[in-house]
């Protein structure tokens, strides 16, 4: 496989790592952090002006006709600052539906919203109950007429809080857990009985808890077929995990550099602590971590890209590699930096914090194992 960048996304690259430099140093994020809406609108609308927003769609949509290789350049950079801007809930998840299973109509009145930053979405897809099945979902959505009424709760749904529109998995027919029944609905934030709990995640990001109490959406609302749409579900949530996998690796790059130049400046019996030898086999172990990982990320995108069915047992190994390795990187860093690597002053311990969520999101190490291994 080729795994070289296009002159294109090498440019793209070079960008979106010039303005991470400038501004996403740790004080400014945490900054952004403690206020609303947990991101910069400032960033977000040069994040639009840049065309980033626009990359995956396709032109005919308003888009540039990227894949996600593009999306893979822009969240591995995103993941060396610990970017706060919801590309993913807005542009992966979101938009990613839309583009898939979205009507012509449905297409033209939110893919050129979304792309220019002025309105914001998200997908509301797991349960309290669910843990990570896709399939298992009991929010119900009744036909009335020419009418659904969605009733039901949906757990840790990204930007909700900010969302202008919620992509909606829901249950039209069949048992629990069954793929067939599954059906997608655009619903307005703002509509009757809807009811957000907002919250800040450990990684300094937000999320919240959706309740629908007979929320009517028209016919016209539905993404896809009606009960075919695990197949939608489906193909949102590897390109999302591909694109999670992009900035975990971002962040494993940062999390080792940053403990080689500790360990090269950090004195103990009148040596650098990079002169002992267990902590440059430590180092080395990290680094090769990071290495598997990036190798492993090439290959499931070009295989989605080619074929996105047989390359699903390549993302399971990936979704299980990049949380073990994650984890790995990140325990090594807290403990060569010693009692500094806990500290809020320094950001080792945020990246590592966004490292277990990333493992956490859309099934973690063990859960894509057991998922490899009965493939």
């Amino acid at each position: 496989m080729n795994f070289e960048l296009s002159e294109e996304q090498k440019m793209i690259q070079q960008s979106v790592e010039r303005f991470v430099q400038e501004n996403y140093d740790l004080p400014k994020r945490v900054e952004i952090s403690s206020k609303d809406p947990g991101y910069s609108q400032e960033y977000w609308s040069s994040m639009a002006e840049l065309g980033w927003l626009g990359l995956p769609f396709e032109e005919k949509d308003g888009g540039f006709g990227g894949n996600q290789i593009d999306t893979l350049v822009i969240m591995e950079q995103f993941g060396k600052g610990l970017v706060l801007e919801p590309f993913l809930a807005n542009i992966v998840l979101g938009g990613g539906a839309i583009q898939t299973g979205g009507s012509e109509e449905i297409k033209k009145e939110m893919l050129p919203s979304l792309i220019e930053g002025s309105k914001q979405m998200t997908l509301a897809y797991a349960e309290h109950q669910s843990r990570f099945d896709l399939e298992d979902i009991a929010t119900s959505a009744r036909k009335e007429g020419d009418k659904f009424i969605i009733n039901g709760q949906k757990s840790m749904v990204l930007n909700a809080e900010s969302a202008d529109h919620i992509i909606v998995v829901t249950r039209t027919s069949g048992g629990q857990v069954d793929e067939e029944g599954i059906t997608l609905f655009l619903v307005d934030s703002d509509m009757k009985g809807l009811e957000l709990q907002n919250f800040p995640t450990v990684d300094g990001l937000r999320a919240s808890e959706i309740t629908f109490d007979n929320v009517e959406v028209s016919l016209e609302r539905m993404i896809g077929n009606l009960d075919k749409g695990f197949n939608i579900l489906r193909t949102i949530t590897n390109n999302a995990i591909l694109a999670l996998c992009a900035e975990a690796v971002g962040a494993m790059e940062i999390l080792y550099k940053d403990t080689v130049e500790y360990t090269q400046q950090r004195e103990q019996f009148d040596h650098p602590l990079s002169d002992f030898q267990v902590l440059q086999h430590r180092m080395v172990d990290m680094f090769m971590e990071y290495e598997q990982c990036k190798s492993l990320l090439f290959r499931a995108t070009m295989e989605t890209i080619q074929d996105p069915i047989l390359a699903q047992r390549t993302i399971h190994a990936l979704k299980h590699l990049i949380g073990k390795s994650g984890i790995f990187v990140g325990e090594n860093a807290v403990q060569l930096h010693g009692g500094m690597g806990v500290t809020e002053e320094l950001r080792v311990g945020h990246f590592f914090k966004r490292l277990l969520v990333i493992d956490s999101q859309f099934g973690n190490a063990d859960f894509h194992l057991d998922k490899f291994t009965n493939f």
